[in-house]
This record gives structure tokens, C-alpha cells and sequence, in this order.
């Protein structure tokens, strides 16, 4: 064994600690594999230390700089295979290939099971089989195709992995679900990304279990860009990712208002997470979207108290908008508000706060959401009370626990202005 093959098998046993520890792998099965593949032949380019960190590995950008293709963080990883349950000698589908996922689940189906992975970028492809061939996973196949399809060659399968960013859930990979499998899916609602798995139910999908993740979006059939609103040159805009402005000129020369500020008595500790957050506000503020902010050149002058931080999640009501913000009121601790631009922006402002109080109140300690999946065409009179997202192939359904139907009545719409 060289010092570099020494170097490696610390490094992986050392993230594989963190990973138990963390509570990101549960299970015998899933930290085998973490501790079989050799993580850093699958990043050639990288320092081990870097191949190990908790933290992607960028492989591919486009022209703009634009990363098009990494190698998802170790923790976004163990999330997903936990969440499929992959059993061995079950057949398993990855769409976003790099090799290194395909590996693990290869360790986990072992040799009765089948892995295809399968990516639209044929560089992204011919890395992968070559990282497979070298590491010893010449069995999982690679298959270049646009993912918006499946793959029907090898379908049904147990599992079907998505390893980058889908606005939608095309009915090829409902279809090609075997029964009783479940498909892990990164899904955006409204500019929110969570990692659903979902079972099949009748016509429809289920979520059992979702966590917080960040990907690639997916490029090909299944491709979609947001309608981005720029306030302030190329360096402040609104980004609506369901949903569009009727009119956006009415935010013309907002930023040029005064700000205004409101505060929610609510608090939470700086490191404390609180993931349901922007989900309880995209389901109960209509004109939810995201605020686009670019720091690269400096300061990009939001009205932020000192001390305190913006976030970005916003709404926008007609000519005015505001965004989540924050501001310190003891020693590690801060207090939730909204600054407001625009002649009502205090009014939207006071929006974001009341909707904060109501998720402090009736969420903040509690489980999150239920998500369906349902097809395109379902009546409304089919779906649960809830918010209602329409995308192109489905809609998906977004269930507060006891209190879906005053959710419902909050989001129905969809978020025009």
C-alpha cells in the first residue's frame, strides 16, 4: 500500500465517522458501502482531502460558469440512500451519473442486483465508466440519454435515484417504478428543493420521507429556467420558479423607496435550523418567491439591521415587495422580521412576519409537510386540502398537518400579480 492509498483509507474511515455521527448514515448496509468505495478515484482532480470533505466536488461547468455537473456532498448522498431502502439483489436506476453514487448502490445490491446510471452530457458519461472500470464496478451499466424518458431497457426498478435538481416528475419514471419502489427525487417547489421519496399510491406518488438538499438542475427535456426580475442592474432581482408577475413593471424603481422594517417577537438561537420555514411560507404567501442577490463586487446595499442578515425568501403584493431578514437581540440570538420596498412595502413586510408567528406557533415543533404527486389532470376535487403546485407533467400537493384546509384557502392561486 502506497502513502497516498494510506492517506485515502483514513480519510475515508474518518468520513465515515462523521457521517455516523452526524446521523446522516442509519444503517449496516449504507456505511459498508461508504467504507468499500474508494471516494477519491471517482475525483481524479481533486485533493484527497478535498475528495473526503463534507462538501461537492466540482466536475463540469458550462460557458458561463455555470457548474453543470459535481460530485454531490457525502452527507446529500447517505440521505438519499437511506431514503430508498435499497435492498441487495434489487434493480436500481440513478439519473445524474458520475460513478461514485452508482458505486455505492452497486456495494449495496451486491451481485444479484442491477445498477444503471445514466446522464444526458456524454462527458459526464465517459468519466463515469471509466471511474467504474478503474475502481472494479464494470458490472453497473452506463447509459447516455435524456433522463426526462428513463431508461425502459432495463425497467421496472426497485429504485429510481435523481441526483440532480427536477422541477418536475415526468410519468416515465412513475411508469417505470416497480411496485412497492420508491423514487428519490430532488424536487423544487417553488424555488425550494427537498428530496422526496415517494411510493407509488393508485395513479399517484406519496412522499415517506424528505430532507433538505442542493443540486445541479437538470438539463434536456426536463430543463426549466425561472423567470428572474431584476431590481437593481444585474445585482438584486426576484426569481419566481412556480408561477410568474403579471405585470413586473410595477416593481420599476422599487429599491429607490425607503425601506421598512417589521419584527415577529420570534427568535431562534444562530445555529438552530429551521428547514420548514420557507416551506410554510411558500405554501401560505401567494406571491412567494425567491430574492437573487449577488455579492461578488461588495456590499449590494439591502436594508439589513446591523448585525443581522437577510434571507432569501421574499413575497411580492402588486407594487411592493419584502424579504425574511433578521436582527441580534442577545449574545447568539435572533429575532425574525421582514423589510419591506415599495408603497406597501410595510404591508408585505407585516405578511412575511404574521406568516412567521403562525409557523412559530403551529409548525415550528412539529413535523413537516405530506407531498404528493399527482398527474396533470386531476381534478381539484381529487386533492387534499393543501397548497396545490400545477407543473407541466403534475401537480403536487403540499399537506400541513391540522391545518391543511386553512392552507389551502391561503394558496390556491397561483403567485400572479
Amino acid at each position: 500500500m502506497t502513502s497516498d492509498d494510506a492517506r485515502a483509507a483514513e480519510l475515508r474511515e474518518a468520513l465515515v465517522a462523521e457521517l455516523v455521527a452526524g446521523g446522516h448514515i442509519k444503517t449496516a448496509a449504507v456505511e459498508a458501502a461508504f467504507r468499500a468505495v474508494p471516494r477519491h478515484m471517482f475525483a481524479p482532480d481533486a485533493t484527497l482531502e478535498k475528495a473526503y470533505a463534507l462538501d461537492i466536488v466540482e466536475v463540469k461547468q458550462d460557458e458561463h460558469g455555470v457548474l453543470t455537473s459535481t460530485m454531490s456532498a457525502p452527507q446529500i448522498q447517505a440521505l438519499q440512500l437511506e431514503q430508498a431502502q435499497i435492498q441487495p439483489g434489487m434493480r436500481v436506476l440513478e439519473i445524474g451519473s458520475g460513478g461514485y453514487n452508482a458505486a455505492l448502490i452497486s456495494e449495496i445490491v451486491g451481485p444479484e442486483g442491477q445498477v444503471t446510471t445514466m446522464d444526458i452530457d456524454p462527458d459526464v458519461t465517459s468519466r463515469a465508466r471509466q471511474f467504474l472500470d478503474s475502481a472494479g464496478y464494470s458490472q453497473v451499466r452506463v447509459v447516455t440519454a435524456d433522463a426526462e424518458h428513463g431508461c425502459e431497457d432495463h425497467a421496472p426498478y426497485d429504485g429510481i435515484l435523481v441526483t440532480v435538481g427536477a422541477w418536475d416528475v415526468p410519468p416515465a419514471w412513475r411508469k417505470q417504478l416497480a411496485k412497492g419502489g420508491k423514487l428519490i427525487v430532488p424536487l423544487r417547489m417553488k424555488g425550494v428543493t427537498r428530496s422526496l421519496a415517494l411510493e407509488r399510491t393508485n395513479d399517484h406518488l406519496v412522499s415517506v420521507s424528505e430532507g433538505e438538499c442542493g443540486f445541479v438542475k437538470m438539463q434536456g427535456s426536463g430543463a426549466h429556467d425561472e423567470h428572474l426580475w431584476l431590481l437593481r442592474g444585474k445585482t438584486i432581482g426576484l426569481r419566481f420558479d412556480d408561477g410568474n408577475l403579471d405585470d413586473p413593471h410595477q416593481l420599476d424603481g422599487v429599491l429607490a423607496t425607503k425601506p421598512a422594517a417589521t419584527w415577529s417577537g420570534v427568535t431562534v438561537l444562530r445555529p438552530e435550523p429551521f428547514p420548514n420555514l420557507p416551506l410554510w411560507m411558500l405554501t401560505a404567501l401567494p406571491g412567494f418567491c425567491k430574492l437573487s442577490v449577488d455579492t461578488s463586487e461588495g456590499d449590494p446595499g439591502l436594508a439589513v439591521e446591523p448585525g443581522g442578515r437577510w434571507f432569501p425568501w421574499a413575497t411580492v403584493e402588486g407594487d411592493s415587495f419584502a424579504y425574511l431578514s433578521c436582527r441580534p437581540v442577545s449574545e447568539g440570538v435572533v429575532e425574525f422580521g421582514a423589510h419591506g420596498y415599495g408603497p406597501h412595502g410595510a404591508q408585505v413586510a407585516k405578511s412575511i412576519v404574521e406568516q412567521v408567528q403562525v409557523w412559530d406557533r403551529d409548525y415550528r415543533d412539529r413535523p413537516g409537510p405530506d407531498f404528493a404527486v399527482w398527474p396533470f389532470d386531476t381534478p381539484d376535487e381529487m386533492l387534499p386540502a393543501g397548497a396545490v403546485i400545477t407543473k407541466r407533467h403534475t401537480r403536487v400537493t403540499i399537506a400541513w398537518p391540522e391545518a391543511a384546509e386553512s392552507a389551502r384557502d391561503q394558496v390556491a392561486p397561483p403567485p400572479t400579480q
